[in-house]
């Protein structure tokens, strides 16, 4: 047999080998020889001449059926894998097929690193429009691809990369994979008052509300840049008024009894003053810190509006009064978002103490699209008096399995997306839809229970501020090398949606704002997601909870995958975009009520977050009624959280603001147009969206003049 093989080698009809990127290099058998050795040395074998002949062996396949005068890297590996199952070598031809699938998603992660450094280099990627187009954020991109490609070639179990690759799921913050977890509702009253360290030094509790405020942003930056989602202040009023002078109620009381004298009247401007400059500051500071990773501003939001000392009120006014004046020009903020709770008792109704200040909010929302509004008495929120809280993104995080049921201290560890439409359209019946759909979430709770055994080998040591400064709930006490498991198990771990409307087409043939029917299936759909989620936080002991996902790149994403794979679908694959979580489509025809009625019961079960949009055709700050009327609708509909979109253009050089129709301004005739949108719960610029998102602001429609 070997003689045979020697003497067939010198007759050898090919010297080279087309490799796969398409160049033509030397053939060397030796290569083929170390591979197969390798193999056998993984299963217990040793036999290096053995190696040899199941190598010679592989050759002669080659060559007999050899089509060109050079055969391929992969005709080559085929014949590998036939010649050692051929001579009943089994368990080596098993580790040599583990081998080469090893190697080709090496190069597969590494053919898609080049692509996408490639295209950063021309232009950032808008999957975030928080991101700009500076060298900062073409790097951070760059790292951000590095890093997922890692994560997925090295660490994250294979068929989970293939359902990720395909888009069945999708895995947020990929990049962050092992190195942190998501986001957080800070204790700002905690660390005001005790102080803390960012790293350089002690940094003594506040005394003014300038100091206060200052340090606030301080609090948020360090928070930021230990973890990758957004970072919010749970009662932002509540804290702050601790800073407010002590004499303000005094004097205020003075002022409304008329019996303020001018001194007195004097130090109350001032102490008003004082607050005033210091909420513009925060505006100002959250607009322009570019700290976060890639020269971003950190995603910060801002829960308020139920302090009714007039210490809290004075904050909530005067915060208000700052974001809507806007920035230096008069631009609009894109940060914080604001979050101005509604409560029946606090400031709902005309008799309650702070109805005033709701007024406030309305114009402020009507003229800047901020505050948001979430309704503490929705049936998922009352149990929590005022304290449920949200961020900007729709996130929200109360119940605990291992400690209090508050915001304060916690967040999300992750999340993870499923592609609802890709389920439809793959099944013939609802049953079988169902049973997929299990399946998928099945694949969702061992990608979330990874990342979490994952995550909870990093050490205090890794998120020096949240975690080293015993801010995240039982934080306190745990010592530098210590896992950070005791205060992440307080955390949630979410599984999420993309498309519903598009799925329930897919399957029935209308989305939930066309029937009745394909409204009950909708609900029936997350309900279940809901029910499975409340199953696995019972299995696991951890708080899974169910997310509507904000989809902002995702999706485009999805959507492009999809269309390659299914081709067009009327109704499910015929736009450039998947609809956001649970939402009726931005171009569907329908009147607010409507709207309202439809996604409100979604909220319910959406317990790790959930928004929806009203869209307006311009601002309404001169009409608050109009607005309040909708929040009014929404509360009887159950809705825990929502806001109105509309469009708000604004001139750069002469501070002209309004609908700008045309490319140049109508004032002074200048191409310098600031196009300011909601893409997914936080304000962005138009030229920053996603291609996804871009296509999907094109479509929306109003729905305030179809009542």
């Amino acid at each position: 047999m070997t003689k045979r093989m020697s003497a067939r080698s010198e007759e050898r009809r090919f010297t080279k080998v087309k490799k796969r990127d398409g160049r033509v290099a030397p053939f060397d058998k030796l290569k083929i020889v170390d591979a197969i050795f390798g193999a056998a040395q993984e299963v217990g074998g040793h036999d290096r001449e053995l190696a040899k002949e199941v190598a010679e062996l592989a050759i002669n396949y080659v060559e007999e059926n050899l089509n060109s005068e050079i055969p391929t890297v992969e005709e080559v590996q085929d014949c590998v894998e036939k010649a050692l199952i051929e001579r009943g070598h089994a368990r080596t031809a098993k580790a040599y097929i583990l081998y080469r699938e090893k190697r080709s998603r090496y190069r597969h992660a590494k053919s898609d690193l080049m692509q996408q450094v490639s295209e950063v280099e021309e232009e950032t990627i808008r999957d975030n429009a928080n991101v700009g187009n500076s060298p900062s954020a073409k790097m951070l991109q760059v790292g951000m691809a590095a890093s997922k490609e890692y994560y997925l070639s090295n660490l994250i179990p294979e068929h989970i990369v293939k359902a990720y690759r395909k888009g069945n799921i999708h895995i947020h913050d990929l990049d962050y994979y092992g190195k942190t977890i998501n986001c957080m509702q800070i204790p700002l009253a905690k660390l005001l008052k005790e102080g803390f360290n960012t790293g350089y030094g002690y940094i003594r509790p506040p005394k003014r509300i300038s100091s206060a405020v200052m340090l606030s942003c301080i609090i948020l930056q360090s928070c930021q840049n230990d973890m990758y989602g957004g970072q919010a202040f749970p009662w932002f009023d509540k804290t702050m008024s601790d800073y407010v002078p002590e004499r303000y109620s005094e004097l205020k009381e003075k002022e409304e009894a008329g019996t303020i004298t001018e001194v007195e009247k004097e130090l109350l401007d001032k102490i008003i003053d004082d607050v005033y400059q210091g909420m513009e500051a925060l505006v100002y500071n959250l607009n322009t810190m570019h700290s976060r990773a890639g020269a971003q501003v950190p995603f910060s939001s801002i829960n308020f509006g139920t302090d009714t000392t007039p210490e809290g009120r004075l904050i909530n006014e005067q915060l208000l009064k700052a974001f809507k004046a806007g920035l230096g020009n008069g631009e609009t903020p894109i940060f914080p978002n604001l979050i101005f709770r509604l409560k029946e008792g606090v400031n709902f109704n005309p008799e309650d103490p702070n109805y005033d200040l709701y007024q406030l909010a309305l114009e402020v929302a009507g003229r800047r699209m901020n505050p948001t509004f979430s309704f503490m008495d929705a049936s998922f929120n009352q149990e929590y008096d005022d304290r449920a809280s949200y961020m900007g993104c729709r996130s929200r995080v109360m119940g605990n399995r291992h400690g209090e049921s508050t915001p304060e201290a916690r967040g999300n560890i992750a999340p993870i997306s499923i592609n609802l439409p890709r389920l439809g359209i793959k099944s013939d019946s609802i049953i079988q839809f169902f049973n997929e759909f299990d399946k998928v979430i099945d694949l969702c709770e061992e990608q979330l229970m990874h990342r979490y055994e994952v995550c909870k080998k990093l050490k205090v040591k890794d998120l020096p501020f949240v975690m080293g400064q015993g801010i995240y709930v039982d934080a306190e006490g745990l010592e530098p090398t210590d896992s950070i498991e005791d205060a992440m198990k307080h955390g949630t771990l979410s599984i999420g949606f993309i498309g519903l409307a598009e799925c329930l087409k897919a399957l029935i043939g209308q989305h939930h704002g066309e029937s009745e029917e394909a409204q009950e299936l909708g609900l029936k759909i997350i309900g279940h997601l809901r029910d499975r989620l409340d199953q696995l936080s019972d299995k696991h002991d951890l708080n899974f909870t169910c997310y509507a996902t904000p989809a902002e790149g995702l999706s485009g994403r999805f959507i492009k995958l999809d269309q390659d794979k299914f081709g067009e679908i009327e109704g499910v694959t015929d736009h450039d975009f998947y609809t956001n979580s649970f939402h009726v489509p931005v171009y569907y025809d329908i009147s607010f009520e409507e709207k309202v009625k439809i996604e409100a019961p979604y909220h319910e079960y959406t317990n790790a977050g959930h928004i929806s949009y009203i869209e307006l055709p311009s601002a309404i700050e001169e009409n608050t009624a109009a607005l309040e009327n909708i929040h009014r609708v929404m509360k009887e509909s159950n809705m825990g959280y929502a806001g109105i979109n509309f469009p708000i253009d604004e001139c750069l050089d002469c501070n002209h603001s309004g609908i700008i129709a045309e490319d140049d301004c109508p004032s002074c005739g200048s191409e310098r147009i600031r196009r300011v949108r909601r893409v997914t719960g936080y304000l962005s610029t138009l030229d920053r969206f996603a291609p996804g998102k871009k296509a999907e602001y094109d479509q929306r429609v109003d729905h305030l003049d179809k009542c």
